[in-house]
């Protein structure tokens, strides 16, 4: 990885950390999704700072380059949030048919 490779990777990491820190501020992002967005960071920064890391992790999964290892780490991760997104959209859905029967029970009550 060259130099400006790592600074970019680096400015990127701070960047995101900073971004997570500004949206949780302002009441836009909850602090219980912002704790996986900060690990996020860290993570990219650990990878960027211990190259050699990276490296270990793509012998480790038999890729061919890091920035192949890279990929599958985010294909993977992206598949996790969008099984998480999935699983609290069907709370949310069964909650919401929920508080729609109830509503309906009270007004056919009146």
């Amino acid at each position: 990885m060259t130099a400006q490779q790592k600074v970019f990777a680096l400015i990127m990491s701070a960047g995101l950390f900073l971004l997570i820190i500004e949206l949780v501020r302002r009441r836009r992002l909850a602090e219980e999704y912002s704790v996986l967005w900060l690990l996020t960071g860290v993570v990219i920064a650990a990878l960027v700072i211990w190259y050699d890391l990276l490296e270990w992790l793509t012998r480790l999964i038999g890729a061919v380059t890091p920035t192949t290892t890279l990929f599958i780490f985010g294909i993977i991760f992206l598949m996790l949030i969008n099984l998480h997104y999935s699983v609290k959209i069907t709370k949310l859905t069964s909650q919401v048919k929920n508080l729609a029967q109830k509503i309906a029970i009270d007004e056919n009550e009146k």
